[in-house]
């Protein structure tokens, strides 16, 4: 191409705000050209109108085992030929797969989770007020509060979560294919011996259920059940861990919305919407094309690579008035922050019960809480990974 495209993914300068290098992808067409690591050119879509019908169109597959998938970096590319469980297969297995799990992840469900996630809440807050200022809130609050309630839904020993922990980290940011590779290995390895047990010795969980109803019905095997496991404890913990951390900070930085929020708590649950759609942590849904399609006045021919750069689709003008504000009034429920479609996360409604609940109870029992540093000098995760803090230093 005779025209210079964007390199994608790019780090953000500021954790709560798209790259500054985006800025031509929200100017110009809903979809473009950028530049992945390897030099390949892949369409990456900003529009949010066109996001929507793409996400919803069969033709788009998310087959990770396509040769022609994307991948946005080394380590991802590395790993393509591994099937995915629900995020990288289509339908009819996808559905399949699905079904298992939509029980578990019901507003009914989650509902009956709330006085469990409000008491880990509290505890971990007893721990914190009872150590003392200052405090690093990844380590004491934002990781462990998903990362709990995770392991009480799919019946995971929360013992192990330094472990699985460890390992989702080296998933998502190896920082070598042999890193990923290793993790990936030690995390199923620990699944199939966890599964294994609780043949043996059923307890309570999501994954007991799965064990009684579909894999010793033949319905599923190990190694597909494994697959689900690994991908609802990472997304679990790791994404839900990074909003509350980046949920914080975002808060901190933006003082007169934080009083609003502190003086009217029955905005939280707009609060959190708002909060999904800026800051929009997963930055870069992946697709293939299996057909070609006419979209946004341009063709995409099948075997393309096609990129969602959530950040700039949840920001984009003609759906989200000043989108660069943070603002608690505007309907948000349309942003794109769980993805749409069929792919749209199972997860969501545990989600923003996790959020209203850590963030409303944080800011409540904490009411002098402050960053316990200069905000520049905050580390936050790179752009080819799920967006959060690295660490966040708090004093109250």
């Amino acid at each position: 191409m005779s025209e210079k495209t964007i390199a994608f993914p790019q780090d953000r300068t500021c954790p709560y705000h798209p790259p500054a290098a985006y800025e031509p992808l929200r100017t110009g067409r809903p979809l473009s050209r950028v530049t992945l690591f390897d030099g390949r050119s892949v369409w990456v879509v900003s529009g949010h109108a066109e996001a929507r019908a793409l996400l919803s169109d069969g033709r788009l597959s998310a087959d990770r085992q396509n040769l022609s998938f994307p991948a946005p970096t080394k380590r991802f590319k590395g790993l393509s030929n591994r099937r995915a469980a629900l995020l990288g297969v289509d339908d009819p297995v996808h559905n399949t797969q699905r079904r298992m799990l939509i029980p578990s992840f019901s507003l009914g469900r989650t509902a009956a989770l709330r006085p469990r996630i409000q008491e880990t809440v509290d505890r971990l807050i007893d721990a914190m007020i009872a150590a003392g200022p200052p405090a690093e809130l990844v380590g004491a609050f934002a990781l462990p509060v998903p990362s709990m309630v995770i392991c009480a839904l799919l019946g995971v020993p929360y013992a192990d979560h330094e472990f699985f922990e460890s390992q989702s980290r080296r998933l998502l940011r190896g920082p070598e294919l042999a890193d990923v590779e290793d993790a990936r290995e030690q995390l199923n390895g620990y699944l199939r011996e966890l599964i294994g047990h609780k043949r043996e010795h059923p307890g309570e969980g999501l994954l007991d259920e799965l064990i009684v109803r579909r894999l010793e019905t033949g319905e599923t095997d190990v190694e597909e059940l494994v697959s689900l496991a690994a991908i609802l404890l990472i997304a679990g913990h790791e994404t839900t861990a990074n909003m509350i951390s980046l949920g914080t900070f975002t808060l901190l930085s933006h003082p007169e919305q934080l009083a609003e929020l502190r003086d009217d708590p029955s905005l939280l649950p707009a609060a959190v919407e708002e909060l999904m759609r800026f800051l929009s942590i997963a930055d870069g849904m992946l697709r293939v094309a299996a057909e070609d399609i006419e979209i946004g006045g341009v063709t995409v021919r099948a075997d393309d690579g096609v990129i969602f750069s959530t950040s700039v689709i949840n920001r984009d003008e003609t759906v989200f008035a000043e989108p660069d504000t943070l603002d608690w009034h505007r309907p948000t429920r349309h942003h794109l922050a769980f993805g749409f479609g069929i792919h749209q996360c199972l997860g969501q409604n545990l989600a923003r019960a996790e959020m209203e609940i850590a963030l409303g109870t944080l800011f409540e029992r904490l009411p002098g809480l402050r960053l316990a540093a200069e905000p520049d000098r905050i580390p936050f995760k790179p752009g080819d990974t799920v967006q959060g803090m690295l660490e966040l230093p708090v004093a109250w």
